[in-house]
C-alpha cells in the first residue's frame, strides 16, 4: 500500500518506537531525531515506488542509522556499527535488522523517550512541549499555536528543555525495576498533563483539542508495553470517560456546555464502553490508586442516563479518598461541586474558602465560587469573582462562559451593571 494517507500514518506510529532505538544508538537527542527525520524523507521518496517494508519501524531505524553514521562517528560511546558491506547492501537488508531486533529493546526504548520527556527536572509546560516535539512529532509552529506563544518562544523553550537533558546526564542504559516504577508514574504523570492541556483548554478551532487524543495514543501505547498496570489501565480509562463528552461540551457556536447541561445521547459509547472494562479489569488488581479513584468518578457520570440520576453521595466519597491519597487544593474544589449537590452551597463554599491564597491564579476557583455566592443571593461578590475568573481564562470558550454567567447575573440583579 503506497498510500500517502497511509505512509504518514506509519511514520507516525513508528516514531517513539525507531526515535527511541535512534537515541540509544546515537546517545544524543538532537542527532537521533536529525537521523529520524532523514529515515523520513527517504521513505517518503521509495516507499510510493517500492511499496512499504515489512517492519517500517525496523526499516526507518536501519535507515536512520545509516544517515547519522558520520555523526556517530565522532562520539565515543557510540555502538558498533555493521560492516560497509552491510550499509551498502542494496538487498532486504531492513528485514534482516527486524529479525535481529529484541522486542524488550523496543519496550525499553519507547519507555526511555518518554521519560527523558517528563524529566523532573523540567518545568511542565516543557515536558508537554518536549513531548509533543519529540515523542508526537508535531511541529513548533503547531506547539506554539496550541500554547500561545510565538513560535521562537517556542522554539527556545524546547531548546532550553534539551540542553537541561542534556546536562543532567540521563542515562542511556536499561532501567532497573525501581527505576521503571519511578518512570512509569513520571510518564503517566507527563501524558495526562498533555491530556489535560487539550481537554481544559481545547474548543472547537483550537489546536489544543488534538493533544487530548494524541495523550490517549500515548496512553494505549504505554498500556502494551505494561499491559498489567492497573493505575496506567486506569489512567487511559480516564481519558477516554473524558473524552468521550467531547462532542456535547460545546455549541455550535464553541460556547462551553456544562456537564449536568450536556446532550448525554451524544456521548460516545463507545468508548465509554472500552473504559469501563479498562477500569473493571484494573480495580481487580485490588491495588487502588489516584487514576483508579479518579476513573471510578468520571465513570459515575457516565453510567448516569439523566443529570438528576448522578450518584453524588458515592463521588462525595470517592473525591474524600482521593483527597487522602493525594491531598490537594484543586481535589478538594472538585469535591465541593458534590457537596454543594448534596448540601447546598454555603456548605460548598465553607470547604473551598480556605483554598483562595492557594488557588487565586486559577479560573476554576473564581468560576465555581462565583457560581455558589450567586446560588446563595450574594450578587455582588459573585460578580466580583466572575471578574477575577474572565480575566483568568486560557480560552475564548472559558471566557464566553463566564460571560454567560455575568449575563444571568445581570438578569436577577440588573443594579449591579449601572
Amino acid at each position: 500500500m503506497t498510500d500517502p494517507a497511509w505512509i504518514d500514518l506509519a511514520l507516525s506510529s513508528a516514531r517513539p518506537q525507531a526515535l527511541g532505538a535512534l537515541l540509544r544508538y546515537f546517545r544524543n537527542l538532537d542527532v537521533a531525531e536529525e537521523a529520524f527525520q532523514e529515515a523520513c524523507l527517504r521513505a517518503l521518496k521509495t516507499w510510493p515506488e517500492k511499496g512499504p517494508p515489512r517492519d517500517p519501524v525496523a526499516w526507518l531505524i536501519f535507515v536512520g542509522r545509516n544517515s547519522g553514521i558520520d555523526s556517530v562517528r565522532k562520539q565515543s560511546k557510540m555502538q558498533s556499527l555493521p560492516d560497509e558491506e552491510v550499509i551498502s547492501d542494496t538487498g532486504d537488508a531492513e528485514s534482516d535488522l527486524a529479525d535481529r531486533l529484541d522486542g524488550s529493546n523496543y519496550r525499553d526504548d519507547i519507555l526511555r523517550l518518554l521519560f527523558i520527556c517528563c524529566h523532573p527536572d523540567l518545568p511542565a509546560t516543557q515536558q508537554i512541549a518536549l513531548a509533543l516535539r519529540i515523542v508526537s512529532g508535531l511541529s513548533v509552529a503547531q506547539i506554539a499555536r496550541a500554547f500561545l506563544v510565538s513560535e521562537s518562544a517556542m522554539e527556545q523553550r524546547i531548546t532550553r528543555a534539551k540542553a537541561r537533558v542534556a546536562a543532567a546526564g540521563t542515562p542511556f542504559e536499561t532501567p532497573g525495576a525501581v527505576e521503571r516504577a519511578e518512570r512509569v508514574a513520571l510518564v503517566s504523570a507527563m501524558i495526562y498533563l498533555i491530556f489535560n492541556e487539550g481537554y481544559s483548554s481545547g474548543g472547537p478551532g483550537r489546536e489544543t483539542s488534538a493533544f487530548a487524543e494524541e495523550a490517549i495514543r500515548l496512553g494505549r501505547l504505554l498500556l502494551r508495553i505494561f499491559p498489567a498496570e492497573p493505575e496506567i489501565m486506569a489512567l487511559l480509562a480516564l481519558m477516554l470517560l473524558q473524552q468521550s463528552r467531547a462532542d456535547a461540551r460545546f455549541t455550535e457556536q464553541g460556547q462551553i456546555i456544562l456537564l449536568e447541561e450536556q446532550d448525554r445521547t451524544l456521548w460516545n459509547r463507545k468508548l465509554i464502553d472500552e473504559a469501563l472494562a479498562l477500569l473493571d479489569k484494573a480495580l481487580r488488581h485490588r491495588l487502588p490508586g489516584t487514576y483508579q479513584v479518579q476513573a471510578a468518578i468520571a465513570a459515575l457520570h457516565s453510567r448516569a442516563k439523566r443529570a438528576e440520576d448522578t450518584n453524588w453521595a458515592e463521588i462525595d466519597l470517592l473525591y474524600q479518598t482521593l483527597e487522602r491519597l493525594q491531598p490537594s487544593p484543586v481535589v478538594t474544589l472538585n469535591r465541593a461541586v458534590a457537596v454543594a449537590k448534596l448540601k447546598g452551597p454555603e456548605e460548598a463554599l465553607a470547604l473551598i474558602e480556605p483554598l483562595a491564597e492557594r488557588l487565586d491564579g486559577y479560573f476554576y476557583f473564581h468560576g465555581l465560587r462565583g457560581g455558589l455566592l450567586m446560588q446563595m443571593g450574594d450578587y455582588r461578590d459573585a460578580h466580583c469573582c466572575f471578574d477575577r475568573a474572565i480575566a483568568l481564562a486560557r480560552s475564548p470558550a472559558e471566557a464566553e462562559h463566564i460571560r454567560h454567567q455575568l449575563d444571568k447575573l445581570s438578569a436577577t440583579a440588573p443594579v449591579l451593571t449601572k
